[in-house]
């Protein structure tokens, strides 16, 4: 479960360029949801995924994850909680290393070392079952280099990687953003075979209001550094992008309309 409460964050505080990225955001995830979160440039979407992640903190508010404050923890501290897919393929494998290698290393993140080498025969099938989910052949290509795989291919096996240990939270950064459609797709839809098959607890960030409204049980709208649709259930599977256009065209309103009375 993912907690934040009240978050501000202002860059570049006292100068020409100051921005107010997060303003007063509050958002409550539940365990196993599937949320995808669309918004405009600058609504604050990359850094609400930082905030968390712990790239950099907040300057007010808090951040619980499964319980616990990690308000003040640095990034590295985090780590063992968060899952993270980023928008570039190239991130998140080791483009010299073999497929089973990679898998390997994610497998074995965080795990007391030992003098034993090399990657078991009882292994290798277990990634073969891994990689099946994917539906791009690669069960068949542990032994292949990594830096010799498609965009698509390598953005997939990140996203296994970052979900072999279940962690609390996994962040998708625009993961489908660089590839091409079908790409995009494919791996979209191993996305939602993941997440729903060990029920993980997932902030989608994309431009693509299609894909967000196709994809995940609930679906939140940024403005400005805060939330301003905030739709699931029912309502959100019957939602289109003219619904979604209109319902944030008058919650933005809203949100200026009330920040202008604050303001006198």
């Amino acid at each position: 479960m993912l907690e934040i409460k009240n978050a501000y964050k202002t860059f570049n505080p006292g100068t020409v360029n100051e921005k107010t990225a997060l303003n007063g955001l509050s958002l409550t995830i539940n365990d196993g949801e599937f949320i995808t979160v669309i918004g405009g440039n600058g609504a604050g979407k990359s850094t609400l995924l930082n905030a968390v992640a712990g790239v950099w903190l907040v300057d007010e508010g808090s951040i619980t994850i499964d319980g616990t404050d990690v308000t003040r923890l640095p990034e590295h501290k985090r780590a063992k909680y968060i899952g993270r897919v980023f928008q570039d393929p190239m991130m998140g494998t080791a483009a010299t290393m073999q497929i089973e290698e990679n898998l390997a290393l994610a497998m074995r993140r965080g795990k007391r070392r030992t003098l034993r080498a090399g990657i078991t025969a009882a292994e290798r099938e277990q990634y073969k079952d891994m990689l099946k989910i994917l539906e791009l052949g690669l069960e068949d290509r542990l032994t292949a280099k990594v830096g010799l795989l498609s965009g698509g291919q390598r953005q997939a096996l990140t996203l296994l990687m970052a979900t072999l240990q279940k962690p609390k939270l996994l962040l998708l950064d625009e993961h489908t953003a660089a590839l091409d459609p079908k790409t995009a797709a494919k791996v979209l839809d191993a996305t939602e075979k993941i997440v729903q098959k060990d029920h993980l607890t997932t902030l989608m960030i994309t431009h693509n209001m299609r894909d967000a409204i196709s994809h995940g049980g609930r679906l939140i709208m940024m403005y400005e550094g805060r939330v301003a649709v905030d739709i699931s259930g029912e309502e959100k599977l019957r939602l289109t992008v003219e619904d979604l256009l209109q319902m944030f065209e008058k919650a933005s309103g809203q949100m200026i309309a009330s920040d202008r009375m604050l303001l006198g």
